[in-house]
């Protein structure tokens, strides 16, 4: 038998893909997850790009818009497509505004960019305001992949943060801070039908 964990991992690693409103670039990790966005929007999955996050604290990798901005803007993506969500300052409140920002537009779609280490993490936190919030929004995963896993970056190797994300999980899902493995699973149901439909 598999652990809820498993099946969490399972589900949320192999999400499926649809073309969408907004690519959520999350803060963090340094410059690895801006290609991935980028590709993204020049493979036309969504026609924007959403950098979420207003931190600055470069021992950790979390640098600032204006650094990113330029380098996005380099690889091809119009200045009107990128929008700034800078109120949140963590994890939690990335998902609340990015959630928020949503509804007010409209958007029905967004597509979620976290390195692969923080993807689990990002996901369900992200999935929990999207239960709370009782919206119908569809949230796609779609990691950074092909990242060093023993490098480190100057915060930690790729490994070591799994190990420590896998911990923030148990954490905040008993906090009721993240969406649980029966909710993964029904959402799971609900957005692939609304793919076929």
């Amino acid at each position: 038998m598999i652990t809820d964990r498993e099946k969490i991992l399972a589900i949320v690693d192999n999400d499926c893909l649809a073309v969408s409103d907004a690519i959520i670039l999350l803060e963090g990790d340094g410059f690895f997850r801006i290609s991935k966005a980028v590709r993204l929007y020049n493979k036309g999955v969504a026609p924007r790009i959403v950098f979420s996050g207003d931190i600055v604290d470069y021992d950790y990798g979390s640098i600032p818009f204006s650094e990113i901005y330029p380098l996005i803007l380099k690889e091809g993506v119009a200045e009107s497509d990128i929008l700034h969500e800078d109120k949140s300052k963590n994890t939690k409140e990335q998902a609340v505004e990015v959630i928020r920002m949503a509804r007010e537009r409209n958007w029905k779609r967004l597509v979620l960019v976290a390195s692969h280490e923080h993807q689990y993490r990002a996901y369900l936190t992200f999935l929990r305001e999207i239960l709370d919030s009782k919206s119908d929004i569809s949230l796609y995963n779609a990691p950074a992949r092909n990242l060093p896993w023993f490098t480190d970056a100057g915060w930690g190797t790729r490994l070591e943060r799994l190990e420590a994300e896998m911990e923030r999980i148990e954490r905040y899902t008993a906090m009721g801070h993240l969406a649980n493995a029966d909710e993964v699973i029904e959402y799971q149901r609900w957005k692939e039908a609304q793919l076929s439909a």
